[in-house]
Order: structure tokens, then sequence, then C-alpha cells
């Protein structure tokens, strides 16, 4: 059992810390202590205070400092005023539990002061699928309840398809977003939506969220393809990674080289026989999992620390975890609104500290916050035609085409302009697909084709009647 710490230790710690009215910082604190805490154990207390809400910190990395925090004056007895979810450096996190506070004060910390550390085996070998968890059983069963589908069962993938135009945008938008991508959910949405890049945005930010929407196409459309196996998890690096990497071999490839992590001193593995045989067996402890969050949260944490590829790691992660939501028809994670310095911080944690409470408090808080998002809404959303999904933008250009080349809008003219990616046995319904977009084609939706209203108002002059 761990060692409860005396409040009497904690209140020498508060007192110290109030008596300087511009704060102190960890270095100061130690020294007026006279060195009688290790660092660790004197973080640990710092976060425990801060969770409590007698002190707060200011600023990161060097600048970061500790102050009394506020109270309200009621007479004889104070009444202590309760964190911001907005802290006073301005920075946006999610709730975090102490034990994430620990975690968080910890890789806070500047590199300089946090010893390199390699891969270590012990980390994955002391996990036992369904029998190790990181999520305890009342956690998962909240998860449970929030992410079940109010309708009857109903096939794997269901959920995930009733709210695909939406989990396209989100989930593009936010796993992005968590990477540095700027564009904002209007510019994903007009993207993915009408294929228009945003001004003033790379080519490289247009390519990752256009390989998100491809990645999570790949999942959704057709639940086969959402299995807890090494070539799905390959599968999905293809898409995100494509036109992305150095070398583009690399991409749905596990690495060859050596890599290093930006703002961390973890060091991967870096023989290639050994993070091939390292990935077949996270896999397929992960396959063995019964619990779909447990699954889900096993992938979030394991894939990253591997690094099994170049690049992309990360992300790669963010849509494995979606495979087992997917497969027991629960609500998808999409990411939307997670803070970038929390998921960041999180991921530091398990790579230098092999410790998860922090990413855990960031999964269970973005799991809700999809939840919020997609289960309140799903009745009231139409179910999308996964045919008409599949083939967007061939009837987009098809359509585009017969404005463009005055050509009448009849079966034998949409048969001719038939595109290759159709396949025989869609053809039919394809053709009648056009027809029916051409019947309700008016200048108010022709911008979906790229169409101009006076061009469409021309066509449709000199063609009224035709079909």
């Amino acid at each position: 059992m761990p060692r409860i710490t005396p409040q009497t230790e904690l209140d020498q710690l508060l007192a110290l810390v109030a008596a300087q009215p511009d704060g102190l910082g960890i270095d100061a604190i130690t020294q007026s202590l006279g060195n009688s805490l290790t660092r660790r154990t004197l973080q640990r207390r710092l976060a425990l205070l801060v969770k409590q809400g007698r002190i707060q910190s200011l600023g990161e990395a060097r600048a970061l400092r500790y102050v009394c925090a506020p109270r309200a004056n009621t007479g004889t007895a104070f009444v202590q005023t309760p964190m911001p979810t907005l802290q006073a450096s301005g920075e946006v996190y999610v709730p975090v539990s102490p034990e994430g506070e620990e975690i968080k004060a910890y890789v806070r910390q500047p590199r300089a002061m946090r010893p390199p550390v390699g891969y270590k085996l012990t980390f994955l070998e002391q996990y036992h699928p369904n029998h190790t968890t990181y999520l305890r059983p009342s956690l998962r069963d909240q998860l449970h309840a929030m992410g079940r589908a109010r309708a009857e069962q109903t096939p794997a993938g269901t959920f995930a398809r009733d709210i695909l135009n939406r989990l396209l945008i989100d989930l593009s938008w936010a796993s992005s977003m968590l990477e540095g991508n700027t564009y904002s959910r209007l510019d994903t949405e007009r993207l993915i939506e009408f294929g228009q890049a945003a001004q003033g945005k790379t080519v490289l930010e247009t390519q990752m969220i256009l390989n998100h929407k491809q990645a999570i196409e790949y999942l959704v459309l057709d639940p086969a393809h959402a299995q807890v196996t090494p070539d799905c998890i390959v599968a999905l690096h293809a898409f995100l990674s494509d036109g992305l990497m150095a070398d583009p071999t690399a991409v749905g490839r596990l690495r060859s080289r050596a890599v290093e992590i930006g703002g961390s001193v973890y060091l991967p593995v870096a023989l290639p026989q050994r993070l091939e045989e390292l990935f077949a067996i996270v896999m397929q402890i992960a396959a063995e999992i019964d619990d779909p969050f447990e699954q889900a949260f096993f992938l979030m944490v394991h894939l990253p620390y591997l690094q099994p590829f170049e690049d992309v790691n990360k992300r790669t992660s963010r849509l494995a975890a979606n495979i087992p939501l997917i497969r027991h028809n629960l609500c998808p994670l999409s990411f939307i609104d997670v803070p970038q310095p929390a998921y960041v911080d999180a991921m530091i944690g398990v790579y230098e500290l092999n410790r998860v409470e922090l990413l855990r408090d960031v999964f269970v808080w973005a799991y809700e916050r999809s939840c919020q998002h997609y289960v309140a809404v799903k009745q009231n959303l139409v179910s999308p035609d996964i045919f008409r999904l599949r083939y967007r933008q061939a009837l987009s250009d098809v359509v585009a085409t017969i404005v463009q080349n005055d050509e009448a809008a009849t079966e034998a003219t949409v048969k001719a302009r038939l595109p290759t990616t159709v396949a025989l046995a869609d053809q039919v319904h394809f053709t009648q697909l056009v027809l029916q977009e051409f019947s309700a084609l008016h200048p108010g939706n022709a911008v979906r084709f790229g169409i101009r209203q006076l061009a469409l108002a021309a066509w449709q002059e000199r063609h009224r009647g035709a079909g």
C-alpha cells in the first residue's frame, strides 16, 4: 500500500509557498527544505496540493513556479476557490487525476533534467490480456453506458456509418490538429465536402486532412476492414502517411532505421528485426483483449510507445483505437476538443515513465466529449447513402462534365461518361443516381459540382425537356 503523506508535511510545504507572494520554483523549494526530499517526492506532493486547490502552478518548463491559491474570505473561515480548467498560464487542459498531475509535473521539466530512457520490455511483459487492465471495471462500465447506441442491436459499424459525414470532418480535423495542423473545422468541412483547400495552408496540411478521410472511410464503409490485426494497422498507416513521408517507400511499412521523439528523451527500439518481433507481440496481445475500451486504450498506449513506423505513429494509434469501437457498434472516438498540450504530455508520460494515468485522463474525457457530440444527436441524423458516399467524387465529375460539354442529361450520355472506377455491378445504380442529381440540380446546389450559376442557367435553357 502506498505511503500516505502526513497532513503536517503538506501544511509545511504550503506555508513555504505561501510565504513568497511571487511564488517559488521547484529548485528554490528543494533548497529551502534542505534537500530533505527527493525531487520525485517533492513533485508528487506539489501535484497533490495543486489537485486540492491549495496552490497553483504558473508558467512552463524553467519558468514553472508554484504560488498560493487565492482564497475567498468569509469572516473567520476561508473557502477555497475551485481550480479553473483554464489555468493562469492561459492553457486549456482536461480534468486531471492526482496521478496525472504527477506525470504532468515531471514531463513539464526541461529535457536536460529528464534522464534518457530506452524501450522497456517489462512494460509490455507486465500486461496480461483480460487479467491486467489499464481501465478499472467501473470505468469501463461507465464508458459502455456512454457509448452504447440507443437503438436495437444492429450490425457492427452501423453507429459509425450513421454519423459518417460528421465523423469524417470531426476526426480528420481533431486528429490533425493534435499534430499541429492549422486547418479550422470549417476549413476541414469545405475540404472534405467540396474539395476546396483552405487558403494560406500548406500542401502537407491539406494532404494530412485528406489522408485521415481516406483512412476513416476504409474502416467505416466496410467493417470487415476493421480488425485488430497487423495488416489493418499497416493499412491505416499507408492511408495516413501517403505523401507525407520523406522516404516514399516507408509508407505502410515497418521502419528499418532508428527514430527519435521530438520533445522527449525517449529512444525507441532501433533494430529492425527486434521491432518486427515486438510489433507482432503487441498486436497479438491487443487481439486477445475482450473489452473494446481496454483494447482501444491498449492500442493508444503501445503502438506509439513501440514507434513501429518512421512517422505517423500517433495518428495511426488514434484511428486504431476506433477499430474495437466500430466492431462493437459503440460511439466512435473523434478526439474533438482535446487540448494538444494534454495529449502531448500524456504521451511523453508513457514514453519516459511507462505511466498511463494522464493518457487515461485524456482518453476518458475525450470519449465523453465524443459521446456528447454523437450519441445524443444520432436519432436526428439521416443515415448516409453508403453507395453515394463511395462514388461521391465520380458522381460529381460526371455531372460537371456533362454540363461543361453542353450535353443532354440522358441515360445514354451518362453511360458514355461512366468512369472506370465504377464497378460493373454498380453501373446501373450509378447511372440512376446521376440522373437523380440532374433532376434536383438548381443554382443553389450547383456549387457542389463546381458549376457556376450562369453556366447552369444557360445549360438548362438549351436542354430544357431533354431526358
